[in-house]
C-alpha cells in the first residue's frame, strides 16, 4: 500500500487528500500532519474555552466567488452546499466590495468546518503538533523527520505549507530543490496581519447595525465582524462572538512583538470605534505571519514538483492565487501530477 504523507491541514492538503482518496485507483495509506494544534491552516475557527459552542473565524472570513469560478469550480460548491456547510452570506457587511455576479458565502459552523469535511472524506489520519524540519531520500522513499517523533517514511510526499516554510526544510531536500525553483520559491511573497477573537458571556448585546464592517479610517484595524451574526447563529445560550483584523501595515510593524502587547494595542483601537464594549469573557491573539499571497511563484502551473521518484510536489495559495479557488486550482493541479502515482 502506497504511503503518501501530506503535510499541512489547511483548504490545499485537505482538499488534496479528498481528491486523492477519491481518484486513487488502488489503496493508499494517507497522513496529514500540521504544525497546529487543529486543523484549518488560513482557515481556522477558535472556540472559547467557556464555551466550545462560542466559536470565532480567525483566518477567512467568507468565500467570494466569481461567475467564472462559479461554473468552473461548480461540483466543489454544490458539494459544500448541499449538505450546509456553505450558505450564502445574507447578513450585511459595511464597505465590502460587490463585483457584478459574484456570491458570497459563509460557513455557518465556522470555516474550519470546510477542512474537516474534506478531511472526513479522505479518510486520512490526521496529526497535529507535527512540525517537519527535514526530508531525505532514503531506497527510492521519504524519510520525513519532525521535531518530536521518530522519523517516518513515505513513498508520496505533498507539501502545502507557505513557501518560506518550504525553503526553511533541512535534509536532501535542499539540494533537490533546483536554482531555479528556489528562485520561485523566493519570489512568493506574503502579507502579514494579527487577528483578535473575542468572545462574549451569553446575553451579551452588542448593538450594531451590521454583521461585519470594513474600516478604512484606522491605522489598526481593517475589518470588524460579530461572527456569530456573520454566520446567522444568534442563541440566548451561546454568547456573540467579535473578530477584529487589523491593517497589513499595522502587522509588518508589529510583526515580532508579543501577541499580549499587540492585543492591548488592538483593544485601545477598538474603543475609539465601538466604545464601551463590555469585557469578554475570552480573548483569542493570532498572529498571521503569511496572510494572504501578495506575489505568487511565477510559471507554476498550479503546482510545483521537486522530484519524480519518489515524487514529491508543492501546491498551495503560493503557486495560484490567495483565495478558495486558487486553493481548489492549486489541488486540482497536485492531484492532476500525481495521479499516474497512485
Amino acid at each position: 500500500m502506497a504511503r503518501v504523507l501530506i503535510v499541512g491541514a489547511g483548504l490545499t492538503g485537505s482538499l488534496c487528500a479528498a481528491l486523492l482518496r477519491k481518484a486513487a485507483t488502488r489503496p493508499l495509506h494517507l497522513a496529514v500532519w500540521d504544525k497546529a494544534g487543529d486543523s484549518g491552516g488560513r482557515m481556522t475557527t477558535a472556540s472559547s474555552p467557556h464555551n466550545p459552542q462560542s466559536t470565532v473565524d480567525l483566518g477567512a472570513q467568507y468565500i467570494t466567488c466569481t461567475p467564472h469560478y462559479a461554473k468552473k469550480h461548480q461540483s466543489f460548491y454544490d458539494e459544500l452546499l448541499a449538505p450546509g456547510v456553505l450558505k450564502p452570506l445574507t447578513s450585511p457587511i459595511e464597505g465590502m466590495v460587490m463585483k457584478e455576479g459574484d456570491c458570497n458565502f459563509v460557513a455557518p459552523h465556522g470555516v474550519s468546518s470546510i477542512i474537516n469535511h474534506y478531511l472526513k472524506e479522505s479518510g486520512a489520519d490526521v496529526y497535529f503538533r507535527q512540525c517537519v524540519t527535514q526530508i531525505n531520500l532514503r531506497n527510492d522513499k521519504w524519510e520525513v523527520l519532525r521535531e518530536t517523533g521518530s522519523p517516518e517514511q513515505f513513498d508520496i510526499a505533498v507539501l502545502t505549507m507557505p513557501a518560506p516554510q518550504i525553503l526553511q526544510l533541512q535534509g536532501d531536500i535542499v539540494n533537490l530543490i533546483s536554482e531555479c525553483q528556489r528562485q520561485q520559491l523566493e519570489s512568493v511573497s506574503y502579507s502579514s496581519r494579527y487577528a483578535l477573537g473575542l468572545f462574549y458571556e451569553a446575553g451579551t448585546k452588542i448593538d450594531v447595525p451590521w454583521a461585519g464592517q470594513y474600516i478604512t479610517s484606522n491605522p489598526c484595524i481593517r475589518f470588524i465582524s460579530i461572527d456569530n451574526k456573520k454566520r446567522n447563529i444568534e442563541s440566548s445560550e451561546i454568547g456573540p462572538s467579535l473578530v477584529i483584523h487589523t491593517t497589513v501595515s499595522f502587522g509588518v510593524t508589529y510583526l515580532e512583538h508579543s501577541t499580549e502587547d499587540v492585543q492591548e494595542l488592538i483593544f485601545q483601537q477598538l474603543e475609539n470605534i465601538l466604545p464601551g464594549l463590555p469585557q469578554p469573557v475570552a480573548t483569542k491573539c493570532q498572529k498571521w505571519r503569511h496572510s494572504q499571497v501578495t506575489n505568487a511563484a511565477a510559471n507554476s502551473p498550479g503546482q510545483m514538483t521537486l522530484h519524480l521518484k519518489p515524487f514529491l510536489v508543492c501546491g498551495g495559495d503560493g503557486f495560484t492565487q490567495s483565495n478558495f479557488d486558487g486553493c481548489i486550482t492549486s489541488a486540482l493541479c497536485v492531484l492532476e501530477a500525481l495521479k499516474n502515482h497512485i
